[in-house]
């Protein structure tokens, strides 16, 4: 059993979001604000605090920039919270009349007013070697402020990884290079904070896989620094397209997938649908500033998954066929592989008139007949499928990526009974064969004893 972390994006998601929604599950905060505060950014304060959407309570964080001219904040020396009534005097409007810079990754898509506590740190020593949020960022610079942060390697390539992402799509956008795209003041601190926030609270949390659903999104248009420009924008739609996110649209007028949040499901996502059965260890809501028809929260659930049942029903398909080539056949296993099917094999049969012919035969789900049946039909001569169901117990199985002195290498992890198997991936072995000279057995054997490892 595997635990498994599932972000419900029914009302979009954006870095905010994101980091509120992982803090009410129990991430570390305390880890969140030391890596922050080893970046050297200075120029804003945090916001930890409740809030209600709907009627359902919800974990509501912030990135407050400061004015230029006002002190900078260096640190959390000093941590304490503060008890504000922002109400109208400090208005949050993030819908379509507040400028947003997505050009340069700005994620404020989800503004709302409410009382709040603030979370600010404190420094009595100025830092003048801290960076200022009036500088404009590029990439490499943005590496360079994640490379000194305070925490483990897997933390600083995850928030890389989104950053990278972002970069691409925003370079698309703009028809220009990755390196010549600079994140604005305001994007940069605002991006850094959530990226950072959220790779430092997904490793906290521990999981083994991650599962992102389709993202909602609104429609009409939000104003940026250059003009008015459509839902989603133009650098979402990149990532959207890129990364084979799936997007559904909503009745929702405005943003609801910020360039953040989009390049945060693309990096973090490792599987792409919920195991057929799970338990629900815990849940958390981060909050959006605006307010929708329905609960404006990303909500992210902690699973646990269960293992398969035994006498799981399947269905076998067969056809007699005796007028197709060898190379049909193979084209047609193929093609029945990468449709969804569990198995297939071909048994040499003889039919009527003693012509000898194969049965080809495969393994799948109801639900995936139909799409067999049209493969069999059009990618073979057969003129007739039969299928009857059947019940098989399996094992349960997880692939793994081990690293070996002849690079990285797949594996299938099988458990029954307390017991473990390990089987690395054909693929796997032939690519390090073929690279390195060696023979299959003694590759095969060094990736299984890395594994077992």
């Amino acid at each position: 059993m595997g635990k498994i972390l599932y972000l419900e994006c029914n009302s979009g998601i954006s870095g905010d979001m994101t980091v509120g929604a992982l803090l009410d599950l129990g991430a570390d905060k305390q880890a969140f604000t030391k890596a922050l505060q080893s970046l050297g950014v200075d120029g804003y304060h945090l916001h930890f605090g409740r809030t209600t959407k709907c009627g359902l309570d919800a974990y509501d964080f912030d990135v407050h920039l400061e004015d230029e001219g006002h002190d900078h904040i260096h640190g959390n020396d000093h941590e304490h919270d503060h008890e504000h009534d922002h109400g109208n005097d400090h208005e949050h409007d993030h819908g379509n009349d507040h400028d947003h810079d997505h050009g340069n990754a700005h994620d404020h898509a989800h503004g709302n007013d409410h009382d709040h506590a603030h979370d600010h740190g404190h420094s009595d020593a100025h830092d003048h070697s801290h960076d200022h949020p009036h500088v404009h960022r590029n990439l490499q610079d943005i590496y360079a402020i994640i490379d000194r942060m305070d925490s483990n390697n897997r933390v600083k390539a995850m928030a890389k990884r989104m950053f990278d992402i972002v970069a691409e799509a925003e370079s698309k956008a703009h028809g220009i290079p990755v390196e010549e795209v600079h994140f604005h003041e305001v994007g940069a601190i605002d991006s850094i904070v959530d990226i950072i926030g959220v790779a430092v609270c997904v490793d906290s949390l521990g999981v083994d896989e991650i599962v992102v659903s389709p993202l909602s999104e609104g429609y009409g248009s939000v104003r940026c620094q250059h003009g008015v420009i459509p839902v989603p924008v133009p650098a979402t739609a990149n990532i959207v397209s890129a990364h084979g996110l799936k997007l559904r649209l909503t009745d929702n007028a405005g943003e609801m997938v910020t360039p953040t949040g989009a390049a945060i499901a693309a990096a973090l996502g490792t599987r792409k649908n919920l195991p057929s059965s799970f338990q629900i260890l815990k849940t958390g809501l981060g909050a959006g500033k605006k307010d929708f028809k329905q609960a404006n929260v990303l909500r992210a659930m902690l699973l646990l998954e269960e293992e398969e049942e035994a006498g799981e029903n399947m269905w076998v398909l067969e056809a007699n066929i005796d007028d197709c080539s060898g190379e049909t056949f193979g084209f047609a296993m193929e093609s029945l592989l990468e449709a969804g099917a569990a198995d297939v094999w071909y048994t040499p049969v003889f039919m009527k008139k003693n012509r000898p012919a194969y049965m080809l035969s495969l393994i799948c789900r109801e639900e995936e007949i139909s799409r067999m049946e049209d493969i069999l039909f059009i990618q073979t001569t057969t003129i007739g499928v039969r299928r009857y169901p059947v019940s098989r117990t399996i094992l349960d199985r997880k692939k793994r990526k081990v690293t070996t002195e002849f690079g990285e290498a797949e594996v299938k992890i099988c458990t029954f009974k307390g017991r473990t198997f390990c089987y690395p991936e054909y693929e796997s072995v032939r690519s390090i064969c073929r690279q390195n000279g060696l023979d299959y057995q003694t590759v095969y054997s060094i990736i299984r004893r890395e594994a077992e490892k």
